[in-house]
């Protein structure tokens, strides 16, 4: 009798990302009182290193945003100071990945402005700005820094234009851009860097992905998919992919994965659900994790990238408490009273000016499109008068932010963090997203190497075609940016002449390259450390900017907290540094004894 053995390949994928979860701050962790602008136009509004959080905010007579520092949680003073030097509504914001206390901005009234931040708590508004760049003849909607690059923004607005400027120059007002690109044929709605920035992709609101070379300003792909109408695209690292996100011909929310080198036909496409707002894709490098967020719902979706199919891995969901956003029409009568049949049909959009005859019922009336038009965002139920019906735009959760690597906490094994703008609760809302693990020391399988706050070429190494990843540091507490570390002292490794040419030999391959100690803990010289490796930690006294002085018994007793922590840090670092001694005087012991045998 022949018997057939049956081969068993189980349903699930071992990652050891699968049981990632998403944590909400704590009430006392939030930023409160915060007036988060309630514009509709679909960007971030909202930016985030390891020092600051900027924020647009609602203002009159112009654009402004304010800077609140990292640690300075809780209630904000109505009084704060803003960045105000705009005539129109600011539209994007942008730190420099190279230095955290310059950020740049863009708006309504065409400029383009670069803020030099101070290092102390903000006193007074401030209006002037360090570089103004003049060049878009309408709005300017967004801006990125470029990853590797220093000095290097690139900005495009409602001119089909994408301008390229180098702001390493003396001049406080540039006029003309070094590049400017113009072939697009509608206004852009995504742009992404790959790692190195060699490359540009666009999404544009002809429904068209292109693939740039932006010094050459030239198309090297174009996707023009009828069954993927394209929002927001994304560079997949060094996977040579993209992702894009959009929706189907049915108006289902999609999100798609494109090959780099051949953009013809998508490699695949995945409907998300039937909602209508817009899908906000983030991308971790490190960890191949892909974060999808809904624009007006609080959920966020995490996904894992592989290289080969399925390609698109579904790991799990983050759900918000907070209650989904819909849709409410009333006109000013008790609260929870229908509208009257004759005002159902004239509704008021006080957000755009705009007026239309809007009937939720009839699909040929246009409402999903101008739902679509204003973001997908949901409406509150605001009082008017009996003879206007007023819809407000309300964005329960409007966007999120994420924190650079460099800002994450790895000792609760932190790998994302989004800050989310809840503008019904004038509340900004940290969310980490954590490795479920036992051990609290450092977990290296889930921190690599991730890119610094140095950038890897200058301006005109860039314009000129160089081209190079970022520069790469570790996240272990200590450590430095990579290929930073300096050579023993010469004095110490010096050999007499009479010595072999074998040991004279193996010493100095020894001074050339980091004994592995060096290499584990980041040694390096305290009086060479940049401002940027300095972690300013707490002590008796307190920094002004890092903590600012309480006010109120439960702010003391964060502080008192925040010390403790302070201290446990502390003490594991000095640990550290004791076992470094002790492995570096043993390489001192063995390098004797093996130059003894001599």
């Amino acid at each position: 009798m022949t018997i057939t053995k049956m081969s068993w390949s189980p349903q699930y994928r071992s990652s050891k990302f699968r049981h990632v979860y998403g944590k909400a701050a704590s009430k006392e962790k939030c930023y409160d009182c915060v007036p988060i602008t309630r514009s509709v136009h679909d960007n971030h509004f909202c930016a985030v290193n390891p020092h600051f959080v900027a924020v647009v905010t609602e203002c009159a007579g112009g654009g402004a945003f304010i800077v609140i520092p990292v640690n300075q949680t809780g209630k904000l003073d109505p009084h704060y100071p803003r960045i105000c030097g705009h005539k129109g509504n600011v539209l994007d914001i942008k730190w420099n990945p190279f230095d955290d206390f310059v950020i740049a901005s863009c708006s309504e009234d065409t400029t383009v402005k670069v803020w030099n931040i101070p290092h102390h708590l903000l006193t007074t508004n401030i209006t002037d700005a360090q570089k103004e760049l003049l060049g878009h003849s309408r709005r300017v909607g967004l801006i990125e820094w470029h990853p590797t690059a220093s000095n290097i923004l690139f900005s495009t607005g409602y001119d089909y234009k994408i301008m390229i400027w180098n702001l390493d120059t003396k001049e406080s007002v540039i006029q003309t851009p070094v590049k400017t690109i113009h072939f697009h044929t509608d206004v852009i709605l995504s742009m992404s860097f790959n790692t190195d920035g060699s490359l540009l992709a666009t999404a544009c609101r002809d429904r068209k992905i292109r693939v740039i070379d932006p010094r050459a300003g030239t198309v090297l792909q174009e996707a023009n998919n009828k069954s993927h109408r394209v929002n927001k695209v994304l560079f997949l690292g060094n996977m040579k992919k993209l992702l894009s996100t959009g929706t189907s011909r049915w108006n289902n929310r999609q999100i798609a994965l494109w090959d780099q080198g051949d953009l013809s036909v998508p490699l695949l496409e995945e409907d998300m659900d039937g909602s209508s707002g817009l899908l906000f894709p983030f991308y971790d490098s490190d960890t191949h994790m892909l974060y999808v967020l809904g624009k007006g719902d609080g959920n966020i979706r995490y996904y894992e990238i592989s290289s080969e199919k399925p390609y698109l891995n579904y790991l799990m969901e983050y759900r918000s408490p907070l209650p989904q956003k819909g849709i409410d029409f009333a006109a000013k009568q008790t609260k929870g009273e229908a509208v009257r049949p004759a005002e159902k049909n004239r509704v008021a959009v006080k957000e755009t000016g705009e007026f239309s005859n809007l009937l939720p019922g009839d699909p040929t009336s246009g409402w999903r499109q101008r739902q679509q038009r204003l973001g997908g965002v949901g409406w509150e139920r605001k009082n008017c008068t009996e003879s206007e019906a007023a819809c407000s735009v309300m964005v329960g959760e409007r966007q999120c932010r994420i924190m650079p690597k460099r800002g994450l906490d790895v000792s609760s094994c932190e790998i994302f963090r989004f800050y989310k703008l809840i503008p019904a609760k004038y509340l900004i809302e940290p969310v980490s997203m954590i490795v479920p693990r036992r051990s609290e020391s450092y977990q290296e399988d889930i921190y690599p190497m991730t890119a610094g706050a140095q950038p890897a070429l200058t301006a005109q190494e860039w314009l000129s075609g160089s081209n190079k990843g970022p520069v790469l540091m570790s996240l272990r507490p200590g450590s430095v940016i990579l290929n930073s570390l300096p050579p023993l002292p010469a004095k110490e490794t010096v050999l007499e002449a009479t010595e072999p040419a074998q040991l004279r030999t193996r010493v100095a391959d020894i001074i050339e390259k980091p004994s592995r100690v060096q290499e584990r803990w980041g040694y390096w010289k305290a009086e060479e450390r940049g401002p940027e490796d300095r972690k300013i930690g707490l002590s008796n006294g307190f920094d002004v900017f890092e903590c600012p002085p309480p006010k109120t018994e439960n702010e003391l007793l964060q502080m008192f907290y925040r010390q403790q922590e302070e201290i446990r840090r502390l003490r594991e670092l000095t640990i550290q540094r004791d076992v470094q001694i002790k492995q570096l005087e043993l390489e001192i012991k063995n390098l004797r004894m093996d130059s003894g045998r001599f």
